[in-house]
């Protein structure tokens, strides 16, 4: 009797598993039925799989962005308004600074809480960046009023875009994860439901960390994956706390400086080394953000095992 051939199998694709768990593909190479195989390796003739290959020959066309995009829905449309206004408006408000913020400062408290409304709607539709508007804050209120009137606005902004997020997408991305075994778990890995409420603060935390993460996008982000809202809103508070108080204390400092006249002046060292201490703490805090999440990540997609994607709770 002939001895079977020896086939070396590579790391199981999970995608691929839950791709052949539900389709009738054949084997290019021996027409083998591979419905329900959970390795990358055809059993009969040792032929290696790829998803994309699996895709050709069951003439299921690969996914592309565009198809990706199609069945985000109105959150694909969003995430791209939400890209793009706040980057342009952003500069619109920085150069009306010597207009806008000695308005605000004129009307004293109601100055204070007509900052605080426009900051959460106002970014909480994605219509204008956070740093545009904590450094507006700093401006026209100090850093000792600047900073709580911010952070508010950062709250209120953080809950609408979690609400316009959630009601844009739906459950539409959600069975994308699931169709998807590899996003799932690096979402799971991030926010899913089994971390319990201070994994899960602690994760919202380091996402929002980083000084480059966008907020709106990240709002959206975050709530069509459905993350809970308390820890979403706490950690998006403690999270955008650090870069905030940075910006609005130079922004408050220049404001000073520049138009207070009863103001001491300030030697040049003290401007080296605020920046310096500034940039210095802001690289930090992306550095451990972005490294942290991205270990999570790929410890969650690592540990996807073959047909785990079609048992995953939605």
């Amino acid at each position: 009797m002939d001895a079977q051939p020896q086939t070396e199998v590579s790391e199981p694709d999970a995608e691929l598993a839950e791709f052949l768990a539900q389709r009738d593909v054949a084997c290019i190479g021996c027409d083998y039925q591979l419905r329900g195989l959970e390795t990358n390796a055809c059993p009969e003739c040792g032929k290696e799989l790829s998803l994309d290959e699996v895709r050709q020959w069951s003439d299921e066309p690969a996914e592309t962005f565009g198809t990706i995009f199609r069945k985000l829905g109105p959150a694909g449309w969003l995430g791209v308004f939400a890209a793009v206004m706040p980057a342009i408006n952003g500069f619109v408000l920085l150069g009306s600074l010597g207009i806008v913020g000695p308005w605000l400062k004129s009307h004293e408290i109601a100055g204070v809480g007509l900052y605080i409304v426009a900051f959460m709607l106002l970014a909480g539709f994605a219509l204008l960046p956070t740093y545009a508007q904590a450094v507006l804050g700093g401006w026209a209120f100090g850093f000792w009023m600047g900073l709580p009137a911010a952070m508010l606005g950062f709250f209120g902004a953080s809950l609408i875009g979690y609400e316009l997020g959630t009601r844009a997408s739906g459950d539409r991305v959600i069975t994308l994860l699931d169709q998807h075994p590899k996003w799932r778990a690096v979402r799971d890995a991030l926010v899913g439901d089994e971390l319990g409420f201070f994994k899960t603060l602690g994760m919202v935390t380091l996402i929002r960390l980083p000084p480059n993460s966008p907020f709106a996008i990240t709002n959206i982000v975050l709530s069509s994956v459905r993350v809970p809202r308390v820890p979403y809103a706490l950690g998006t508070l403690i999270g955008m706390a650090p870069r905030t108080a940075i910006v609005v204390f130079l922004a408050s400092e220049i404001q000073t400086s520049a138009f207070d006249k009863d103001a001491i002046p300030k030697p040049w060292w003290y401007w080296v080394a605020a920046a310096g201490s500034s940039i210095l703490l802001i690289a930090v805090l992306y550095v451990i953000g972005s490294r942290a999440v991205a270990r999570v990540s790929r410890n969650g997609a690592d540990a996807v095992a073959p047909g785990e994607g079609d048992a995953t709770d939605a």
